[in-house]
C-alpha cells in the first residue's frame, strides 16, 4: 500500500515537473523568437534608413536587405511550425557570399583567387540545396506512429 502511494506520488511529481519544464521551455522559445524577429526588423530598418541617408543604394545594400528578409522569413516559419527550414539557412549563406563577392569585385576591381573560392562556395551551397530537396522528396519526414508522412517541400527539410 505504501509502495503504491509512493509510486503514485512519484508519477504526479514527474507529471508536474514535466509540465512546468515544458511551459518554461516554450516561454523561452517564444520570447527568443520575438527578440530575434524584433532585432532583425530593427537591423533592416536601420540599414534602410542608412541607405536613404547616404542618398544612393548599391546592389550590396539590396542584398543586405534580402538577407534581413530571409532571416525574418525563417523566424516566421519557425514560429508557425517549430521547424527550422534548412534551405533558408543555405539561401542566407548564398546571399551573404554573393554580397561579399560583389563588394570585393566592385571595390578592388581586380579578380583574384578569392573570387574563385567564393564562387566555388556558392556552387557548393547550391548543390547542397539540391541534395536537401532530393533527400526531402525521396525520404519524407516520419510521423509519430513511424509511418512516412508526406509534407510540403518547405516543411520536409527541417531541423527539429
Amino acid at each position: 500500500m505504501l509502495l503504491r502511494w509512493a509510486e503514485s506520488m512519484r508519477g504526479k511529481v514527474h507529471a508536474v515537473a514535466e509540465s512546468l519544464g515544458n511551459l518554461l521551455v516554450e516561454t523561452f522559445h517564444y520570447l527568443a523568437l520575438f527578440a530575434i524577429g524584433a532585432v532583425t526588423a530593427w537591423a533592416g530598418v536601420v540599414a534602410f534608413l542608412g541607405m536613404i541617408e547616404k542618398g544612393s543604394i548599391s546592389v550590396d545594400d539590396i542584398l543586405l536587405l534580402f538577407i534581413y528578409l530571409e532571416l525574418g522569413a525563417m523566424v516566421g516559419i519557425y514560429f508557425k511550425t517549430n521547424h527550422m527550414p534548412v534551405r533558408f539557412l543555405i539561401y542566407v549563406a548564398i546571399t551573404a557570399l554573393t554580397r561579399l563577392l560583389i563588394a570585393d569585385v566592385s571595390h578592388h576591381h581586380r579578380p583574384d583567387m578569392g573570387v574563385v573560392y567564393i564562387s566555388g562556395a556558392i556552387l557548393l551551397l547550391a548543390v547542397a540545396i539540391l541534395v536537401v530537396r532530393f533527400a526531402s522528396s525521396k525520404f519524407p519526414a516520419v510521423a509519430a506512429g513511424n509511418r512516412p508522412q508526406r509534407l510540403r517541400d518547405s516543411e520536409a527539410e527541417t531541423l527539429d
